[in-house]
């Protein structure tokens, strides 16, 4: 498969509670260390090998962004190279932090 596919914060939420996926967060640094979802894997430009050497092809993985735009073309360079299921979740992370819980960097 060289294509992605998108899926739903609540489709999202019920595969990682099944610990069938991966998250792939690509949001900048400040932004995944003021939030993001518990367990996810920060996936930048810099981090790309290590992700990579890290998790099989077959592992599903799901991308996150801000809004679910830019996780789009993640998704597609991650299933064009062999990632077998990859999926960009519509909403992106504005849309996960006002329905779910999520990891905060704030203590307070």
């Amino acid at each position: 498969m060289s294509d992605f596919q998108h899926i739903s914060v609540a489709q999202t939420a019920e595969l990682l509670a099944a610990g069938k996926v991966v998250i792939a967060d690509i949001r900048d640094e400040q932004s995944f260390a003021g939030g993001h979802i518990d367990g996810a894997f920060h996936l930048t430009n810099g981090s790309l090998t290590g992700f990579m050497q890290q998790y099989e092809f077959e592992q599903p993985v799901v991308v996150v962004c801000y809004h679910g735009n830019s996780s789009q073309g993640a998704a597609q360079y991650l299933a064009q190279q062999g990632f077998e299921q990859v999926y960009s979740m519509d909403g992106g992370f504005e849309s996960w932090r006002q329905q779910l819980p999520f990891v905060s960097g704030d203590s307070a």
